[in-house]
Order: structure tokens, then sequence, then C-alpha cells
């Protein structure tokens, strides 16, 4: 039985072996040597020290757009091109999928959600999703973040004062990512997690969710990285019991899902016995638009439930990763949070002029250093550093940047058939010289108030790739901005922030790009600043 077990093995790597034998019609573009048959360059990638380092090099010796092999000798095309990337996101809409592999995985913690349906779904989540992030609804979330906020301020100023130091050495990413939690289970759900004031460190779903990504998709392991580039091979039906395979990565990602959906259960229905017409978190809001429409373009009770583990995840880990790096950036730029705050001071005078008690929506908009120091932040630190399509048919890709082949040809299209695997790397893109300018490696907020540089459109916010583009942008990009805003106006008006001395942060790609300490990367995620009040 077990030699059986092997030659079907054996049968189906060789069957994958050839197929990605078939398709070798970009072997005339250049990239890095292959590291083995076996594994190609993806471990050598995933496991890269600062997250980007290898795609920055290779940029600069290749190009915007170069080949890679995959596992089992796949070819893989890269790509930080504007007009390529253009293109494959907004011009073509959806005729490039998800690859099978980031599908899959999206599925085990998030279900039959919106980042995992396919192109008829995808318009029909999007369709009754869309009121829960409109510009009015949004404005009715400022509050909420900026009384927790507020209370990360004070929680800040009492750790300070018990350390009886002018400043104190702490993890801003920890109650970073605990006050992103409370802020996404109040407007999302209406639900209180409690986690900043460590009322919800017993949470079940709060444990579920802790470390998710550290525990699964850091340091994968090489025969690991090989079974997944096998699963776009595997029928579709096949792949849905990959969650109860009795590894780490699969338990911890149907443990949280399975809480996740059980919490949901309870919260839909409390709403569907309590909710009223003018309720407005998220979930109500989804709920009152999907009874609205017409029954076969519902969304089903387990849809529903799957969207509770989305907006947990895009909404929450997503925004304090991102906020810490903002606060990264600032502690090495003094000059800059002296900046923000002259503009706050500002904006706050403009508001008690005409009677407000508070900043609107409207003041953080027209705060434009501010504004810029988000854009750059986000720009130099994107969260996902890279989207992995796969082409639906035959195709030709255009470039923006003419690149020169083996055989010495320039060309400025690349022809791709069908099933052809492309990564786009949205980090290279953040840093290309010809979009940034020459300093595009550097920190540098005002290239955003700089009127005369040229504009594109790529992504939906700011010319950057960072909440991706076209058809499955995420929908949820405006409420991650308001939310960095209030929540970075709180932090920098209350606080001034210095890098510590003898500390090297690395960037790792845990699934979102993680910071972590060299030396103690066993403590896990953090970022220690020196925090000192302003008097």
């Amino acid at each position: 039985m077990i030699s059986g077990v092997a030659l079907c093995l054996v049968t189906f790597i060789a069957y994958i072996a050839w197929r990605n034998a078939r398709r070798y019609t970009l072997k005339d573009i250049h990239g890095p040597p292959s590291h083995s048959f076996w594994l190609g360059s993806e471990k050598v990638v995933r496991e890269a020290k600062q997250v980007g380092d290898l795609e920055f090099q290779w940029a600069r010796e290749y190009g915007p757009t170069w080949m890679t092999k995959g596992c089992l000798g796949e070819e893989v095309l890269w790509t930080a091109d504007p007009r390529a990337l253009q293109y494959v996101f907004h011009t073509s809409g959806y005729r490039f999928s998800k690859r099978t592999l980031a599908n899959e995985t999206t599925r085990l913690f998030t279900g039959e959600s919106i980042l995992t349906a396919d192109p008829i779904d995808h318009q029909r989540h999007r369709k009754i999703m869309n009121p829960a992030f409109g510009a009015a609804q949004l404005r009715t979330f400022l509050p909420v973040f900026r009384r927790s906020a507020a209370r990360l301020s004070q929680k800040w100023k009492d750790m300070i004062q018990l350390g009886e130091k002018s400043y104190g050495l702490m993890n801003v990413n920890e109650t970073l990512s605990r006050m992103t939690l409370d802020v996404i289970g109040e407007v999302a759900f209406d639900y209180r997690f409690g986690a900043l004031d460590d009322n919800g460190v017993d949470n079940e779903l709060v444990q579920a969710f802790n470390n998710l990504f550290i525990d699964t998709l850091l340091h994968q392991s090489s025969w690991d990285i090989i079974f997944k580039s096998t699963w776009r091979f595997i029928p579709q039906p096949v792949l849905k019991y990959l969650k109860y395979l009795p590894y780490r990565e699969y338990r911890r990602f149907a443990t949280y899902l399975q809480t996740a959906i059980q919490t949901g259960k309870t919260i839909i229905n409390e709403k569907a016995a309590g909710t009223e017409k003018g309720s407005k978190d998220i979930i109500s809001i989804l709920v009152q638009s999907n009874l609205v429409e017409d029954a076969r373009a519902q969304l089903s009770e387990r849809e529903i439930l799957c969207q509770i583990a989305t907006l947990l995840v895009a909404g929450h880990d997503t925004t304090a990763s991102s906020l810490t790096w903002l606060l990264y950036e600032l502690s090495k730029h003094p000059e800059d949070q002296q900046r923000i705050r002259d503009e706050i001071k500002a904006a706050r005078a403009n508001a008690e002029a005409r009677g407000d008690n508070d900043l609107l929506p409207s003041d953080f908009n027209n705060m434009d250093f501010t504004n810029a120091v988000i854009k750059e932040g986000l720009r130099l630190h994107p969260i996902v550093p890279t989207l992995i399509r796969e082409a639906d048919s035959d195709d030709v890709i255009p470039l923006s940047h003419p690149i020169k082949t083996k055989s010495g040809n320039i060309i400025n299209q690349i022809p791709i058939s069908k099933g052809q695997g492309i990564t786009a790397s949205i980090c290279t893109y953040n840093r290309l010289q010809s979009v940034w300018g020459e300093d595009a490696d550097k920190w540098n907020p005002s290239r955003f108030l700089d009127d005369g540089r040229e504009k594109s459109s790529l992504g939906v916010f700011a010319n950057l790739m960072t909440f991706s583009a076209g058809l499955r942008a995420c929908i949820g990009w405006r409420f991650a901005v308001l939310e960095m805003q209030a929540v970075l106006v709180e932090l920098v008006e209350n606080f001034e922030y210095r890098f510590p001395e003898g500390v090297e942060i690395i960037r790792l790609n845990a699934g979102l790009m993680a910071p972590m300490v060299e030396g103690k990367m066993h403590e896990g995620v953090q970022m220690p600043l020196e925090v000192s009040v302003i008097a």
C-alpha cells in the first residue's frame, strides 16, 4: 500500500513538472538563478531578513519586470511596472484571478468571504457591503476612533507614570493592536472586546486571533511550500478539506474561523432580535442591506458569518501595523512630529472658531502634511508586500518600462499563456524611482505635497498599491485612512517619540509585514520606542 501511495505521489509530481515545463514562455526574460528544482526561489523570498530587499535588488538588476522559478520548475512573472499593474488589476477586470494558493490560504481563515469569492459572487458581496463603507457611514465611526485613541493615550500616560521616568520604552505595536481590536469590535459588530483594558484577554475570539499569522505563515517548512504549490492542480471541492489537516497552521486557522463564526452567530441572532433600522455598526448595515436584495442576490447565513472573520483580520491587524510603522519613521524624524503638531494646533483653532468642540473628517482631510506622512508610511511599509494573480486566458501584458531579453531584444509587452502566475511586487512599485523620484528609498513625506510631480491613477489612494487596485481593491480603505488620521493626531499631539539606541528592527513576512527586533525574534512582533508625554 505504501509503495502504491509513493507511486501516485511521484506520478503527481512528475505531472506537475511536465505541466510547468509545457508553459516555458518566459525563458527569454531575465531573472535570478533558481536555487533548486523543488523550491525555486520561493523559500529565499519568504525568508528574507527584510521584506522586499531581494525584490529591490532584482529590480535594480533586471528592471521592474523579471522572471523567477517557483516550485517544481514553474516560471513566475514578477512585476512592479506601473502599466503592467494597471492592466492586471484594473483594465482587465476579473480576467486575472487570485491564485489558488492565495485564495485557499485566505479561505482557511475567512471562509466564504468577499476575499475568496469568484467574480460573480464578488460583485454580489461588494454590492451588499458597500453601504457600510460609504462616506456618510464613515463619519459616524469617527467618534469611536477618537474615543478609542484617547483611551490609548491615557493608558500610555499611566504606563509612563508607573515607570517613574520622563519617558517609557514601550512596545507600541502591542497596545495599538489592542486598541484597533476594540475599534473593529465596536464599529463592525457593536461588540465590546475590552482588549485595551485587559478585560478581553480571556475572550475566546481574542485568544484565537492572537499571533494568528506569526503562528501560521512565518517560517513555513519546505515541504509545506511545495505542497501548496500543487494546490492549483487539485479540484476545489477537495481543497475544502485542507482545514482538517493535522498540522499547526491548518489547526490554528480552523480554530480561528470556527470561533469567529460561533461569535458571529451570537451577534447575528442579537441583531435579528433587536436591531432597529438606524443601527450604525457594519454588520447591522450588512444585514439590513442583505434583506432588501432579491433572494438570489442575498448573502447566505454562512457568507454573512464569514464577513465577521474577514473584518476582524482586515480591519484590525493591518491598521495597527500601519500605525506602528508610522510611529517608527516619526521616531527617527522629530522635525516631522513637530510639523504635525503645528498642523493640529491650527486645525483645532479653526474648529474652535466655527464653534466645534472637536475635529471633523474635513479637518483631518485638510491636514496636508499629516496626510502626507500617512501616505509616505503606507508607501514605504505596505502591510501586504506582494499580491499574486493568474491569467485566466492567453494575454499580452503591456509595460511602461521596456526590458531587455536574454536574446538582446527590447520589448514593451510580454505575451503570456493561460494559467501564468504573476506576482505583483507592491513594495517594489512603491519605491520605483521613475514614480517617486530619486529618493524613493528614503523617508520624505513632502513628495506628496509636490504638485509638480507626475500624476498617475494606479491604486485607490495616493497612487499607491498598498490597498490593491481595480475591482478587488480593499473595500475598507477609506475606513483605514480615517482611523489612521484620528489615531495619529491623538498620539502625536500628546507624545514625543525617539528610536532607542542599539535596536535593529527587521521586517519579516508573516502574511503581513511584521516588525521584530533583531536577536529577539523569539519574543514575537514588537516595536520598542521611547515615548514621552508632551507637557
